[in-house]
């Protein structure tokens, strides 16, 4: 079963458009990597998701459920923004503990994997104003993975990590697909779009141009790196779309 729908989705700030008839699917079990230049729709679509904004037109199923005013279906969903705010006053573990309280989580209910993996629990008694940029992601990460979210959706999630912390989240997406999760990623990083995606979802202006398996793009570009052959390839469908004017 689909566990996200998206449905002619189309939003429109004043006169400017944001998204425009966007219709996609995603199913348990995959990672798909969200890119686009900047403008694309990339973060609009994440909003409508999150129910962050409200669509113009269309509609997003998650779970079977329409996305409404009732905001009970995010509990399927964690959520990794690419600049975590949390309350400054407060030790990491108070945190985390509030979000057990706000997320109703049963004691011995969360996937805590990430605290030791990403070293946060050298961190539970520092105050979270008194974290650098990379920790305060570490922190954001371990709460996107905590609660066993059937869709985890995640925004630049290696910016601002180490590299031996970056390897260590990206190991925990692909064990997270293994275990059914439905992952959304955006990167501007070419090198975790390959490795990690099963489907590239590509935005230009609002829309959808194409959702392809990073090993389709390469194999029709006949560059083996997908950083060479995404470009490659936007070239050959933007000439395509020229003649078939």
């Amino acid at each position: 079963m689909d566990r996200i729908v998206i449905e002619g989705l189309e939003k429109r700030y004043g006169r400017q458009w944001a998204l425009r008839g966007v219709n996609a699917r995603f199913v348990p079990g995959e990672v798909a990597m969200v890119i686009g230049p900047n403008g694309s729709g990339k973060t609009t679509l994440i909003k409508c998701l999150l129910g962050l904004t409200r669509a113009t037109e269309g509609a997003i199923t998650v779970n079977g459920t329409v996305i409404g005013p009732d905001p009970a279906y995010r509990k399927a969903i964690g959520y990794m923004p690419q600049l975590a705010e949390f309350p400054k006053e407060l030790t990491v573990e108070q945190l985390l503990r509030m979000m057990n309280d706000i997320r109703d989580a049963r004691s011995g209910a969360t996937d805590d994997r990430l605290i030791g993996e990403l070293g946060v629990a050298a961190l539970l008694d520092k105050r979270i104003g008194t974290l650098s940029g990379g920790m305060r992601q570490k922190v954001s990460a371990v709460l996107a993975f905590r609660y066993r979210p059937d869709i985890l959706v995640l925004d630049e999630p290696t910016a601002g990590l180490d590299p031996v912390s970056a390897g260590r989240l990206l190991n925990a997406v692909i064990r997270a697909r293994r275990e059914g999760a439905t992952v959304l990623i955006t990167s501007h990083i070419m090198e975790e779009v390959q490795r990690l995606g099963d489907r590239v979802v590509y935005l230009q202006d609002g829309r959808l141009r194409f959702t392809l398996a990073p090993e389709t793009i390469t194999a029709a570009t006949g560059e083996p790196a997908l950083s060479q052959a995404l470009p490659k390839y936007i070239s050959q469908l933007a000439t395509s779309d020229v003649e078939g004017l």
